[in-house]
């Protein structure tokens, strides 16, 4: 089955080879999330916010899963995960992948399909625009007692870089805060949330994860900072990357040169009702 959200309208900032060189711990950093969420060789798992797929590919091969579904927000990304998928030569019918934005999965094809478990990790903090309805969507395609478990940036990830960049913004005469693509709740807000839309929390904690670059901060700012640099010329997006990097360097670089992120995950487990 070939499906794509055709609601997906914003700007594709995402580049599968950007993402691999300057965030490859991204799908190394997983063993935490994986051991909440047990997979299960007859389960059927749904993926919200895939990435490039190499952990939901795994899901299929490595863990045995029976039936994997992931989607994203991003074309770029999934023909990126399908080029995953095709390396390891797994078959259609046990990995779909498409193209679904996360905010709009209510009335999506895999609504009411009764998935064992949803499962997304360091995607939701990208659906700002309406949390809860990812919440409502993980719901919707959830079987009664399925669970949801996830992983992403919680109250205070990524401090350093996050205000750097919305003061460089601002210095600029925008928004750097309506610019902002993320949602960064407290394990409290987000328990609320969940609880309010159908599911009872197991696990929820914020856990900081000082986080290893394989660059500098202007390499993460390359694959993350998109949304920021919108409105920016392509000579300004240059110098704001620069005083990124300078502005943090006495923070974030260690005496060797290496770089670390300053990441805080809210990990949850809860249950549909």
């Amino acid at each position: 089955m070939t499906v794509q959200n055709t609601n997906t309208t914003t700007t594709d900032h995402w580049s599968p080879s950007l993402y691999q060189t300057n965030a490859n711990f991204v799908p190394l950093m997983v063993d935490s999330i994986v051991s909440l969420l047990t997979p299960q060789p007859n389960e059927t798992i749904f993926d919200l916010g895939c990435g490039d797929g190499i952990l939901t590919r795994k899901l299929a091969t490595d863990y045995g899963v029976a039936q994997v579904v992931g989607t994203d927000a991003s074309p770029a990304m999934i023909a990126g995960a399908k080029e995953e998928a095709k390396k390891f030569n797994v078959p259609e019918d046990k990995l779909e992948l498409a193209v679904w934005d996360g905010q709009e999965l209510e009335n999506s094809p895999w609504a009411g399909k009764g998935f064992d478990a949803v499962f997304s990790n360091a995607a939701i903090h990208w659906m700002k625009r309406d949390p809860e309805a990812v919440i409502r969507g993980a719901h919707a395609i959830l079987k009664p007692g399925g669970r949801f478990v996830g992983e992403f940036g919680g109250h205070l990830n990524v401090l350093s870089v996050h205000s750097a960049l919305i003061a460089a913004l601002r210095r600029r005469r925008h928004d750097g805060i309506a610019l902002s693509p993320w949602f960064f709740p407290t394990d409290n807000q987000y328990q609320q949330m969940l609880e309010s839309n159908g599911f009872t929390v197991k696990f929820i904690a914020l856990v900081p994860r000082q986080t290893p670059l394989p660059t500098d901060i202007g390499g993460w700012v390359d694959t993350f900072g998109g949304p920021f640099m919108a409105p920016l010329r392509a000579e300004e997006r240059k110098t704001v990357r620069e005083e990124v990097v300078e502005q943090l360097r006495p923070v974030l670089c260690d005496f060797e040169g290496k770089w670390t992120a300053d990441y805080v995950r809210l990990r949850f487990v809860a249950i549909k009702n």
